[in-house]
């Protein structure tokens, strides 16, 4: 019976995961921010304008598409890095 066991990933590769979770998870909370800051009353009279929530509002704008980003170079690295260990086991 032969032992199957799956490479570990790269480091790299798990920077990128950690990454797009933390990238995407922190849009997504800022998300939710704004629209319980939109139910508290916040944006009335250009409140979104003051403090933080120029930031806050800008990060899913950004996030969200890094995120994108970063998903598809974990993918692009994890093919490249499993097509090579396909050939190297074909050999």
């Amino acid at each position: 019976m032969t032992n199957q066991i799956p490479p570990a990933a790269s480091r790299l590769e798990r920077i990128l995961a950690y990454m797009v979770a933390g990238v995407v998870g922190l849009s997504i909370l800022a998300f939710l921010a704004v629209i319980l800051g939109t139910a508290a009353g916040a944006g009335a009279d250009n409140g979104f304008g003051q403090g933080v929530w120029p930031a806050v509002l800008a990060l899913p704008l950004f996030g969200l598409p890094l995120g994108f980003v970063l998903i598809i170079v974990l993918m692009v690295l994890s093919g490249m890095r499993r097509a090579r260990e396909a050939r190297q086991n074909k050999e």
